[in-house]
């Protein structure tokens, strides 16, 4: 069985159209400062007439990674995953191509019945998974519900990453779009958000956050990114390099928490007061063991207190 990524190994995921000609040069070369994960779109962002130049542009791609890899490089590279257009192109790519340099398969409009299909094509292979929840059943608890008592049980479990929120595709659903000076959370998917974390994430699966298509409005999406955080998202897709930096500077631990997070580890106190804040090991114990997971990859941001900004310093970054 392949061994499950961390989640936090994913960072800003950069979706990038299967039709685009500098993607294994963006890989190779690691060019794209802070990348960790891109997933390579046969899906949205590519249309049905140019499906065929797409896969035809993927196949050099993997040809370009497996050569590459064949002289010993890769160690440093961003995660690769490949997001399908349906679950026949999914069988096509697992049975036709070669896909050794891949870590994953993105799989669109996820959904329990859709489960056996995407679990046929998978399970014979190395490729993690990341579902995507981006369909009307995702507006019903009790289908959620259903979905992750589900896969906690399915031999699948132990390859699913992450689930991503498709919000675009949700908002499309209920016809609406994103509003242009709002976050997500100012929108119904406030609620769904919201219900997928108390969901899934009781049952231990991380989630990701949706995309913020207004590329050139950071305020935005950094008090997007203020409520990714605190909702206990692990990442979120970007669609710009822009965006990377400000995704991977979201996700840094802020001193306090890792300060607090080491206490409540370290501590045979019940309850205990830091910082100004009531800390109970029993109940903050899974709390605190995320934060350190989390601060050993992206590191803990120093705020200065003279102008209130954070800082950068890494600790262990893989």
């Amino acid at each position: 069985m392949t061994k499950r990524l961390s989640p936090y190994r994913l960072g800003a995921t950069l979706y990038m159209p299967a039709t685009r000609s500098d993607i294994a040069k963006s890989v190779l070369s690691n060019e794209i400062e802070g990348l960790r994960s891109i997933v390579i779109c046969l899906e949205d962002a590519v249309s049905e007439a140019d499906v065929p130049a797409a896969m035809d542009n993927l196949k050099q791609i993997l040809a370009a990674l497996r050569s590459a890899k064949a002289e010993g490089q890769g160690a440093e590279w961003p995660l690769v995953f490949i997001r399908p257009r349906h679950t026949e192109m999914g069988q096509y790519l697992t049975t036709s191509l070669d896909l050794s340099p891949v870590d994953g398969l993105v799989l669109p409009k996820f959904t329990l019945a859709s489960l056996p299909q995407w679990w046929e094509i998978m399970k014979d292979t190395h490729l993690c998974m990341m579902p995507t929840l981006e369909t009307e059943d995702v507006f019903d608890v009790m289908q959620m519900r259903e979905l992750a008592t589900t896969l906690v049980r399915h031999p699948c479990h132990d390859r699913i990453i992450v689930l991503r929120i498709g919000g675009n595709d949700l908002m499309n659903v209920i016809s609406l779009r994103r509003p242009r000076n709002l976050t997500l959370y100012d929108s119904p998917m406030g609620y769904v958000i919201k219900m997928l974390v108390a969901v899934f994430g009781s049952r231990d699966f991380a989630l990701t956050s949706p995309v913020c298509e207004h590329i050139d409005d950071h305020d935005v999406m950094e008090r997007e990114l203020a409520l990714d955080i605190a909702h206990g998202l692990v990442g979120k897709t970007a669609i710009h390099p822009n965006q990377i930096a400000k995704i991977e500077r979201a996700l840094m631990v802020t001193p306090a928490d890792h300060a607090d997070a080491l206490r409540i580890l370290n501590s045979s106190q019940a309850v205990f007061k830091s910082q100004g804040a009531m800390c109970e090991p029993a109940t903050h114990r899974r709390w605190a063991a995320r934060i350190l997971e989390q601060a050993l990859v992206y590191g803990i941001a120093q705020e200065s207190p003279q102008e209130g900004v954070r800082l950068v310093t890494l600790t262990n970054q893989h």
